[in-house]
Order: C-alpha cells, then structure tokens, then sequence
C-alpha cells in the first residue's frame, strides 16, 4: 500500500506540457512525479501521478479558457440563450443571524459569488477579480458605481436558492449587472439586484474608458433584461456631523481586503447597518438598499457612519405622503432621536439616510452613500423550500 503527500502550488496558467514525463495534470492541478494514470471528465483531462519518496506535486490549473455550460462543482449552469448566468445554493448556518433568516451582508456576498462564477463560466476570465483576458493586459479592474437590492422575503438558514444573474450594456462605459433570487422549490421570487459596473486602472487607480478589446469580449453577453426598473434615480443627500447617529472609528482589517487590494463593497453595508439603533434592527428588516460608491476605502483609512431617520412622511405602498400634517405632529412629540425613532417605528416603514466617509485633517472625503427602506418583521416563513 502507497501513502502519497501532495503538495499545491498555486499556478493560473491554462495549459501544460504533457510531453513532459514527470509533469501531468490531476483534477485541474498541474502535478510533477514519474508514474502516471488518467482519465478524462468535461473539459480537461486528469492524470495522477506518483512522485519521488511518494509524494506528488501539484499545480493548479484552474480557469476554462472556453465557454461552458454546465459546472457541476458549483451547481451552475448557463441560461437565457447562452448568456445568463444561474447557480443552486444552500443557505449556510454562518450566512445567518439570530433570527435564522439570511443577513443582507450574506445576500450581497453571494450576488458577488454568482456574478464572479458567470465570468468563469463565459471563459473570458484572466487571473483577476472578475477581469477579462483583455482588461488583465489594460491593468484594468471592475468597480461598482451603484447598486440596489429588493428584498421581499429573507431565506432562512437551510433553504436552496437558485440565483440568476445577467449583464447589460450601462452607457458607453459602463455595465449593469442583474440579479434575481427565487426560491428552489416554489419559484417564488425573494429578492431583485442591479448594480452599475466602471473599469479602473489598477495602477493609476483612476476611472478608464472601455478599450475596443474588452467592448469586444463583454458586448455579446449583453442583454436588455432589467431585475429592477428605474425611471429615475433616487437622490441621496449628503451627511454630515449633524446626523442623529454616528458611529466612529471604524478601520478596517486586513481580512476586509478583496483581491484588488480595496476594502469589499459587502463591508460597507456592515459598517452603514452598524450606525442604525437596536431597536430598529431587531422589529424590522430592510426591504431595499440604495448604495452610491464615492471612492476606494484603504487598509490605513479610519471611517466614520452617518445615519440620519427620514422625518417626513410616512411610506404607504410604496409611495411617500408629505401632506399627512397629523402624522408629522404626531412625531414631532417624540423627545429627540430616540422618540423621533419610536413614532416612525409605530407609524409605518422607515427609512433612513447613510454615509461613510473619511476624515482627512479638515475635510471628509465621502466614501459612500446610501438609503435603506425597512419594513416589521413576520415571524413565519411561508416559502421554504
């Protein structure tokens, strides 16, 4: 009986050298030894290699260069004739929160692994975060602009999700991505995202312009559906030290870096729900989040949340009332933020304005802004499934 220790060493390179004896590939790896054994499955072929001393050495080959259709590894499969992307996933006990029901921090992560797992999938990725072959030789790298998330039911811990994603052309620069969480089992629908995509030089760190390359490798994908309809962007003021509540100091560690060397958009929201009460947080959940991104938050930045409570009006479906005089009297009895919050609380949904920013000797440098709708709780979970 053979005992082999195998050693990985990381490597994004597509191809190898099988006329190399002691070099062959294993489930994606690259692996060095002097005996083999293969067998093909999908889109590569697979050998095992038995190395000096019994172990083996491996380097992973990891990213399709050409299209694929189905990846069984990840649940994922392409849709909407070839240029949508839609993956199965399992709500995990960690993508939770007290209440059992997914957090809207988990919600995001995976509309970023969904969207990352249609690139890999379109054959079109380099070795970067979610960059094609062509923006890798540009040293151009994705930053989202804007987003928003719908949500109308939160999954909860053990529920499968299939989870559609797709792209759009967004001006002449830019793209628009689109999501849609539903249901496994019922196909009821729980949540809707869009999101408006620039490149960046990665060097530079200032806004590009679409090279023809890359206009190329991403314009056939295109397409004109929309998860969201936006007739007209929402505006969202600015904050500032005057906000009802702020939550200071606030840095980042080295685990909230990605693989552009920049604090995750995910963390953001984290830092934005941090400024907001408790009370708030444990009788309602947010049914939509607006997000405009201003700039990059480094790994040496101190950040500060702003958070300020919508005082006028009340949202009656989906729409919000200005001329509702009783009510406003009615909320201006509350004594400061914290009664001010309880009418609202009473009253209807609630809705509250964000910021992040950056304090830079006598200025704040902003680094984004944002806009929650929050609405009660329910305590039963109709759609499981």
């Amino acid at each position: 009986m053979t005992t082999f220790s195998l050693s990985y060493v990381p490597c994004f390179r597509t191809s190898c050298d099988d006329n190399d004896d002691h070099t062959r590939i294993v489930f994606g790896f690259k692996i060095y030894g002097a005996f083999s054994t293969s067998r093909k499955i999908g889109r590569t072929m697979l050998y095992a290699t038995a190395g000096v001393n019994g172990k083996v050495l491996v380097e992973r080959t990891m990213i399709p260069t050409q299209k694929q259709f189905v990846d069984p590894f990840r649940q994922g499969k392409i849709i909407l004739d070839g240029v949508g992307y839609s993956q199965t996933v399992v709500v995990r006990s960690y993508e939770v929160g007290p209440d059992k029901t997914v957090t809207l921090q988990s919600i995001l992560n995976l509309l970023q692994e969904t969207a990352l797992n249609h690139v890999w999938m379109s054959g079109l990725l380099g070795d970067g975060f979610g960059a094609t072959h062509g923006m890798m030789k540009n040293n151009l790298i994705w930053v989202v602009t804007r987003m928003q998330v719908q949500v109308d039911h939160y999954p909860i811990w053990g529920e499968i999700l299939e989870i559609d994603t797709w792209v759009g052309a967004s001006g002449k620069n830019g793209m628009r991505r689109d999501w849609e969480i539903r249901s496994h089992t019922t196909g009821i629908v729980f949540a809707r995202a869009t999101s408006t995509w620039v490149m960046m030089n990665e060097k530079t760190r200032r806004l590009s312009k679409m090279p023809d390359e890359v206009r190329g490798e991403i314009s056939p994908w295109f397409i004109l559906k929309q998860a969201i309809k936006e007739e007209s962007l929402e505006k969202i003021d600015k904050l500032d030290d005057n906000a009802k509540y702020i939550n200071s100091g606030l840095q980042p560690k080295r685990s909230d870096l990605d693989m552009n060397h920049h604090v995750n958009n995910v963390k953001y929201v984290g830092w934005m729900l941090e400024a907001i009460p408790d009370e708030c947080l444990e009788n309602y959940q947010c049914s939509n989040i607006i997000l405009e991104y201003r700039r990059e938050c480094g790994s040496s930045d101190v950040v500060q949340s702003l958070c300020e409570p919508e005082e006028l009006g009340i949202i009656k479906d989906g729409v919000q009332d200005y001329e509702d005089v009783n009510y406003i009297d009615r909320c201006s009895i509350g004594v400061g933020s914290v009664g001010l919050l309880n009418c609202l609380m009473k009253e209807g949904t609630i809705r509250f304005t964000h910021g992040l920013q950056v304090k830079e000797e006598s200025k704040c440098q902003e680094i984004v802004r944002g806009k929650t709708t929050w609405k009660k709780r329910t305590n039963h979970y109709p759609h499981c499934g």
